[in-house]
């Protein structure tokens, strides 16, 4: 049976209808999975949302469990598995495969910035380090200078220990072992196990074949290996143009495997410095071979990583076991009586309304999309941070989703919105009352001077309340609709921390909108219950209150999976964001100063009641006015979460 989560976690709302059996789950609507093709991939992901809750329920929580920074040296000899990935590390642990060590790492290539899909890889990889008293490593693929840069690199390691977690050691990189690769590579060629080919690169993709078609030999696959060692000295050298000539692994070309027909080991690259090595190197490394022996070179014994890495397993495992095969002092870093790393599959992370491709997401920035890599629209890990997500609901996040073999299953970005919500219920810094669309108000029966509100509780909180005060246009309608509960002509309302106010009159501008609401206020309200039936709003002075900016903000995408609808860019939503000059009560400058006396956290976040959780943005030290974008918005009165007033607009205009 699933186990009931706490009465906060509002992201229920995105698990399966129904809670009594399996059978019963995979027969129903799910809410959260878009994908209905498959009973196994419903039931593969219950079964991991139902781990995910037990955690939650242990307390794994928003601080606890694997998810705390630290140096990965906890160790639990009875840790039980909790993935099927945990389930091989405790099957390998029981056999005594690695000699009782576990060793993962997380190897990013420094070509982008990280995004929500590496979350789950992060996680995935550092809790199994931790949770079997392991270590886990950080180590950077660069084995491709043409998009490598120093700035990737950075971004990751800051994205990283974000996320709350260190890797054990110095970071590793793939160049730390170019010299070792190329001594390999050279032997290869000696073994007759690689040879160099003068092919171009279209001729090898048509001699390489098809799933359906097999492939051929290259001419220079049987020259002489002196011949090609002479030519993989003279690339080293630097003596040969890009393109001419690349060094290819002898396997089989008429392999079911397309992967396995003598793939690419090197090739030449002379004007291309690299971001760490320079010009040393005029030629690199192929993924494929560096890859793995650099797991194996620092003793990894899990390698963990995506579905579409599939198809590389089998070759993984290739050039692993042919250079144990090799003679002389060529030996892997690892203790004797320790087999070699293998390598295990797991479905990404796939998310509605958002792409994870580094590729696609490029394109965004530099088609001036979106305002950079750290857009908070963006799915990357820095605009997540900015946009103010805290790391705590990304951890939850994967532990709540789990982890499976299934390549269907596709998360709502709601579920995502809801963990988050969940999170800053616990975590947020302050609260205040922001009128986000302001509409002014007259209190008509108001004498004399302003009165200072405070409010209970809150010593920092103290609110003007006048003659003129403003209301969110959202908290109002001329005809009410049915459920809405708000202010109306002839209605009440209660102020929040003040007064029952009555509108006994609309005032409207030359072109019929409405500008101004005359109202009344009842003097014996404050400090009582409002009447029965009375909604409580939100609300501002007109003029002390502080002005600020808001970003709010929708879906990056109009379209739930925007790769299927042929250019993901054409699912763009253009109501994205929505800039609001908006109005905050005064306290808030307050409220960031102690908090910047007090944390050390340079995010500041805080819930505008009854609009949403919001962070101070970093752009706000060029500024005078204070910026906060939306993180998440609340949820309305009919638990729906608010939609941008631009939206509304949009759909009260198509509904005309």
């Amino acid at each position: 049976m699933l186990a009931r989560p706490p009465a906060a976690g509002q992201w229920r709302n995105c698990l399966p209808v129904g809670t009594r059996s399996i059978e019963r789950q995979t027969s129903r609507k799910w809410r959260c999975i878009t994908n209905y093709s498959s009973q196994a991939a419903c039931a593969a992901l219950l079964l991991s949302a139902n781990r995910g809750i037990r955690r939650w329920r242990r307390g794994a929580g928003f601080g606890g469990g694997f998810i705390r920074p630290v140096t990965l040296k906890a160790s639990s000899e009875t840790a039980e598995a909790g993935n099927f990935v945990e389930d091989i590390v405790v099957r390998d642990i029981e056999s005594g495969t690695y000699a009782g060590r576990v060793r993962t790492r997380f190897p990013p290539e420094p070509n982008g910035f990280l995004h929500i899909g590496h979350v789950k890889s992060i996680c995935l990889n550092f809790g199994i380090a931790q949770k079997f008293g392991g270590r886990c490593n950080l180590r950077f693929d660069d084995t491709n200078p043409e998009s490598e840069k120093q700035v990737f690199i950075d971004s990751i390691q800051e994205d990283v220990r974000w996320l709350g977690f260190q890797w054990d050691g110095p970071e590793h990189y793939a160049s730390d072992y170019f010299a070792q690769l190329y001594e390999w590579a050279e032997a290869f060629i000696e073994q007759g196990w690689a040879y160099v080919d003068e092919l171009s690169a279209e001729e090898i993709s048509e001699f390489r074949g098809s799933l359906t078609r097999p492939g051929k030999d290259s001419p220079f696959r049987d020259r002489p290996k002196e011949e090609s060692l002479e030519i993989f000295r003279r690339m080293r050298a630097g003596d040969m143009a890009q393109g001419s000539a690349v060094l290819r692994a002898k396997i089989d070309m008429g392999h079911p495997n397309v992967i396995m027909r003598d793939p690419i080991m090197y090739r030449i690259l002379p004007n291309t410095p690299h971001p760490r090595t320079g010009k040393e190197w005029p030629i690199y490394p192929s993924y494929d071979w560096a890859h793995g022996l650099s797991d194996a070179i620092e003793g990894v014994t899990h390698s963990v990583c995506t579905l579409e890495f599939n198809m590389h397993n089998e070759l993984y495992d290739w050039f692993n076991e042919q250079v144990l095969r090799l003679p002389g002092s060529l030996p892997l870093c690892q203790s004797p009586d320790s087999a070699l790393p293998r390598q295990h599959e797991f479905a990404r992370l796939e998310m509605t309304n958002i792409v994870v491709s580094k590729r696609k997401l490029k394109r965004l920035v530099e088609g001036g999309l979106v305002d950079g890599w750290d857009d908070p629209r963006m799915p990357t890990i820095c605009g997540m941070r900015r946009r103010g997500y805290p790391p705590a609901a990304l951890r939850k996040l994967c532990a709540l989703i789990g982890v499976t073999k299934v390549p269907t299953s596709v998360i709502e970005f709601s579920l995502l919105e809801n963990v988050v919500r969940d999170v800053l219920q616990e975590q947020v810094a302050a609260k205040a009352l922001c009128v986000l669309h302001p509409l002014r108000v007259t209190i008509t029966n108001w004498d004399g001077e302003d009165q200072l509100l405070e409010v209970p509780g809150d010593e920092l909180r103290k609110m003007h309340f006048g003659r003129e005060i403003l209301l969110d246009a959202e908290d109002f309608q001329q005809e009410p609709e049915p459920g809405f509960k708000r202010l109306a002509p002839g209605r009440q309302v209660k102020l929040r921390y003040g007064y029952v106010i009555k509108c006994d009159e609309v005032v409207r501008g030359e072109d019929g909108e409405i500008t101004e609401l005359l109202c009344s206020y009842d003097p014996e309200s404050l400090g009582k219950r409002p009447p029965k039936k009375v909604a409580v709003v939100h609300w501002a002075h007109a003029e002390l209150s502080t002005p600020v900016t808001v970003r709010m903000y929708d879906k990056l995408f109009a379209e739930p999976r925007p790769e299927e609808a042929g250019d993901f860019l054409e699912a763009l939503n253009p109501d994205s964001c929505e800039v609001l000059s908006a109005r905050c009560e005064p306290s808030i400058t307050s409220m960031w100063q102690k908090y910047q006396e007090e944390s050390d956290d340079p995010i500041f976040r805080v819930q505008f009641e009854r609009c949403g959780f919001f962070a101070l943005d970093k752009v706000t030290e060029e500024n005078s006015e204070l910026v906060f974008n939306c993180t998440v918005a609340q949820r309305s009165d009919f638990g729906k979460a608010k939609q941008p007033r631009g939206q509304v607009r949009q759909k009260q205009k198509q509904a005309s």
